[in-house]
């Protein structure tokens, strides 16, 4: 891969208006819930009632006897998954839970675990028989917090969880799904070392990703087994691989046509009612439309996880972090599989620290299986992280962006979970951040400023693109990946640079799974960075398949044709000719046919991403409410192809971890059932709640992608639970370490603070 270009852009990193935006606001654009067939079929799910009970039996008679009712599935219609299937590439998902997930067996483990569906002419007769269906259950105890969870003598989910990562493995199940650990250099030795030494323990609750859209899908399965699904996904390829292997049906006989998304933030990195309404189809021989209400979403698909983490640190007089420990055990959910590693890999990756060990712990709890919310697992571990990083700058005395630079990853710096980093961005952040008026702002009575940094990954991943010439001389580009944070702008973008025209003239599509290769889901911030090099090499190939029809046409070598300006262009007998896109559109057929190119690659080289935030707020000491004053996102973009878009995943992601630190969590009662399943009683940050979030675009460019672009979706939401939490204990004088900081809650520490100071 060539490296980053120096030479001027023409289109990359403008800001043309968006290519979906007009269907958008004026309602034309196609949601799963949008899309219709004749005679489909309603389906509808049931639901446990209860957090944790033995499902003793199961009859659908009644069910299937109602006029109008087509078709009912229970877990007996889900094929059994054999050891050898369980996992792909021994990665996951594991596909023996996601089966149980989606339908459950012999027992529910949390209130919302679906039971059976059915299908019928109509919603309120698919209502009437889900009422229908009688199941008797045997309620069994039921553990909703993690540490009680880890506790002897917790209720089990599963019988036979056996912890993975012991040695000697146990003998006896729990709990605790599996165990992590990571170490770096010798802690030990750098405590031993240390002149001050933190500990400090965090909670954190599980928080949904707040998509506008609930889940929705349409399927359609012809007598000969051709079936095709709608549905709003991450993922079409995603969503055809996990019903080929969960329906045990062959993956050519699935089609998966992608509607847009109305938001998933990782979310919708699974499947949840698409297994269901091909079950449905196939029974009752119509397409079946399935939708989620907005409870559904609560109480049944993916928050989040909740935390527990305790994390020491050890710093010398002069700041400099010597080590770091912690345990981190996070919720996944009824079934294995939070992020803990993931929190374990990121939590101090913005530093160079020589002595670094933490260990995860993967906890069952009765709640619904954890998913993906942006950088999963980054944003628990950053918030301890960086509230112990605030603290010893309070011990010390010192600048909270000063102490951070004194211990900045730099390129060459080893990580903790293994790695040296290339060429990185993190202390262009700081001197960034630093240097913004915002951070000189003077405050007010009960007013703090907090900062806090944050570190993701970034992927690539397997991607494909293809780019058609059409008649009038515009250019398609087709991609396999759902635009979630504006993809389609940055592949027209990309395109429009390497075959320099005008975007206007490029019109990009998301298609199909059997309209192009095989690309991996929308997630990871990968989509700009990896399909983006796929875009950029079908269009390098189609700029030379230019070159050699023109040189037809002037019959004359290619070697003495040039690409230049959207034409191609040639020198003859000392005078220049140029053939525009358009003419030479206009000629393929003179030429050898239709001109497109095609590449499909597995991207390398993603550039990781740091950002740094901070955050004003007020304190009301009476109410303990927190007024968020003023907000700034700094991060290290690589090359923003559309700045505005990048802006907005700042703006969006400083949006999100606010509401996340400050407002947002699962209530349940006595019994495990949510209190909170909606909007209304589950607060996110609306306008009313927020300032104008101002951003800074630093943009140290990623060598390994043609123009420097490093993925920005992820970094955003990892920096504000610190940032705020920090913000709030300096306004407060109280440290606050348990999300979310609610009136309530603030309160409660300002009161308990002042009976310890008297």
């Amino acid at each position: 891969m060539k490296h980053a270009t120096k030479k001027p852009l023409r289109s990359v990193g403008t800001r043309p208006v968006r290519p979906d935006g007009i269907d958008k606001v004026t309602g034309r654009a196609l949601f799963s819930a949008d899309f219709n067939l004749p005679d489909a079929l309603h389906g509808a799910v049931l639901r446990s009632p209860f957090a944790h009970a033995r499902i003793l039996s199961i009859d659908t008679t009644r069910a299937l006897a109602l006029a109008g009712v087509k078709a009912v599935v229970t877990a007996s219609d889900m094929p059994a998954i054999p050891d050898d299937k369980v996992m792909i590439n021994a990665q996951p998902p594991d596909f023996r839970d996601m089966s149980a997930n989606i339908l459950a067996r012999e027992k529910v483990l949390y209130e919302g675990h679906a039971i059976a569906a059915v299908a019928a002419k109509d919603a309120e007769t698919a209502n009437r028989a889900l009422q229908l269906i009688d199941i008797e259950y045997e309620v069994l105890p039921h553990v909703i917090d993690v540490q009680q969870a880890m506790e002897p003598g917790a209720p089990l989910l599963h019988e036979n969880l056996i912890t993975k990562g012991i040695n000697p493995a146990p003998v006896q199940a729990s709990n605790i799904a599996s165990r992590h650990e990571q170490v770096h250099g010798d802690v030990e030795l750098g405590f031993a070392q240390a002149d001050i030494i933190l500990t400090e323990e965090f909670t954190t609750q599980p928080v949904h990703q707040g998509y506008i859209e609930p889940h929705a899908c349409l399927a359609r399965v012809a007598s000969d087994g051709q079936t095709e699904i709608w549905c709003s996904s991450q993922g079409q390829f995603m969503v055809r691989a996990y019903c080929a292997r969960l329906l045990d049906m062959p993956l050519s006989q699935i089609r998966v046509m992608p509607l847009e998304i109305g938001g998933g933030f990782g979310g919708k990195t699974t499947v949840y009612l698409e297994p269901l309404a091909v079950l449905l189809s196939r029974k009752s021989g119509l397409p079946v439309k399935m939708q989620m209400s907005r409870a559904d979403v609560f109480r049944a698909t993916g928050p989040a996880p909740g935390s527990y983490i305790s994390m020491k640190i050890g710093a010398r007089k002069d700041g400099t972090l010597v080590a770091a420990q912690g345990i981190l055990c996070y919720q996944a959910g009824a079934f294995a599989g939070s992020p803990v590693r993931l929190g374990c890999m990121t939590a101090f990756a913005p530093y160079d620290i020589a002595n670094v060990k933490l260990i995860g712990y993967d906890i069952v709890v009765n709640r619904p299986k954890s998913a993906a919310y942006r950088a999963p697992g980054a944003p628990m571990a950053s918030f301890a992280a960086e509230s112990l990083i605030d603290m010893l700058a309070q011990r010390l005395d010192m600048d909270p962006i000063d102490l951070r630079i004194r211990n900045a990853a730099r390129e060459g710096t080893r990580t903790a979970y293994g790695p040296s980093f290339k060429e990185i961005g993190y202390l262009e952040t700081l001197e960034a951040a630093r240097a913004h008026p915002h951070y000189a702002a003077p405050l007010g009575k009960n007013q703090g400023r907090g900062v806090a940094s944050g570190f993701w990954f970034n992927i690539g991943g397997q991607s494909s693109a293809a780019l058609t010439l059409n008649e009038d001389g515009t250019v398609m580009v087709a991609t396999g990946n759902p635009d979630i944070g504006g993809s389609r702008a940055s592949m027209a973008l990309m395109a429009a640079e390497v075959l320099q025209i005008d975007v206007s003239q490029v019109r990009p599509q998301i298609v199909d799974t059997s309209s192009i290769a095989y690309s991996d889901l929308t997630g990871g911030s990968r989509v700009t960075f990896a399909v983006g090099m796929a875009v950029i090499q079908a269009a390098s190939d189609m700029v030379v398949k230019l070159q050699e029809r023109a040189a037809t046409l002037w019959d004359v070598s290619v070697e003495h044709v040039r690409w230049q300006d959207g034409c191609a262009v040639t020198d003859v007998e000392g005078r220049e000719e140029r053939l525009s896109l358009a003419a030479l559109a206009a000629q393929t057929a003179k030429t050898g046919g239709p001109i497109a190119a095609h590449v499909s690659l597995n991207a390398q080289g993603a550039g990781p991403g740091f950002g740094t935030h901070i955050c004003d707020v007020e304190v009301d000491p009476d109410t303990g409410r927190v007024t968020v004053l003023r907000y700034t996102a700094v991060q290290d973009v690589g090359k923003a192809v559309h700045p505005s878009y990048v802006e907005g995943q700042l703006q969006g992601g400083a949006a999100q971890g606010i509401g996340w630190a400050l407002n947002e969590a699962y209530m349940y009662d006595e019994n495990g059932a949510q209190l909170n399943p909606g909007f209304l009683d589950y607060r996110v940050p609306v306008a009313s709640d927020l300032p104008m979030i101002d951003t800074v675009l630093v943009e140290v460019p990623n060598p390994r992608h043609p123009f420097g672009v490093r993925g920005v979706g992820e970094v955003p939401i990892i920096p504000p639970l610190g940032a705020v939490a920090n913000a709030v204990s300096r306004a407060s004088g109280v440290r606050h370490v348990d999300l979310p900081m609610s009136p309530p809650a603030v309160l409660k520490a300002i009161q308990r603070a002042a009976r310890r100071r008297r």
